[in-house]
């Protein structure tokens, strides 16, 4: 199962992800309570050792904005939430990044298709509510052997279950191990990989 820790914005969470046995990491350079700086995120990385994925995360912004911002920050990596195209993903690849592409479940059944990105997110329909859903109806989505990333809603108490029911490839999670927004919990960061890798 792999395992993606999003939201980070401290050296200790980094460490205590990785540690944990994180397969990535995200950090948010889009307007929110978690949103670092690229010139944080730089300082960051010296915590995220070769073989963890680093993950510059972005919402509306339009695509080439972002590939220079992550670039800036040091990442190879972006996720693109909002409204996307597949010139989007040829974008980033064409800029030299790797892309996770976030769709919601409410999005049109066109959006499931592979656009070419290393990873698809699905999350739930109204995304960063923090709020368990019906996990098992990503099956109809027909994602067998794709690379893909179950989120919204899971915390430690629920990602091994979510995780079966969706058949999920990988999981993310962001508020589901905070104390408060934009806070992390070092102790539920460690719950969670683990019982995620369970």
């Amino acid at each position: 199962m792999f395992v993606k820790v999003c939201g980070l914005s401290t050296p200790e969470s980094i460490r205590e992800a990785v540690d944990a046995g994180a397969d990535a990491v995200g950090f948010v350079l889009t307007a929110s309570p978690r949103a670092v700086s690229p010139a944080q995120v730089t300082k960051l990385l010296k915590e995220v050792p070769d073989g963890v994925g680093a993950v510059g995360v972005f919402r509306h912004e339009p695509t080439a904005d972002a590939v220079a911002i992550a670039r800036a920050a040091g990442l190879g990596w972006i996720q693109l939430h909002g409204d996307r195209t597949p010139e989007d993903v040829k974008t980033a690849h064409d800029a030299g990044m790797k892309v996770i592409r976030a769709v919601t479940m409410n999005d049109a059944p066109e959006a499931f298709a592979s656009w070419d990105e290393e990873m698809l997110l699905i999350d739930a329909a109204v995304p960063g509510s923090g709020e368990a859903w019906d996990y098992g109806s990503v099956r109809a989505k027909g994602l067998e052997g794709r690379q893909w990333l179950l989120a919204g809603g899971l915390d430690p108490a629920n990602v091994a279950e979510a995780a079966r029911a969706a058949g999920a490839w990988g999981v993310d999670v962001s508020s589901g191990v905070e104390i408060s927004k934009g806070v992390k919990d070092l102790a539920k960061i460690r719950a969670f990989v683990t019982a995620a890798k369970s």
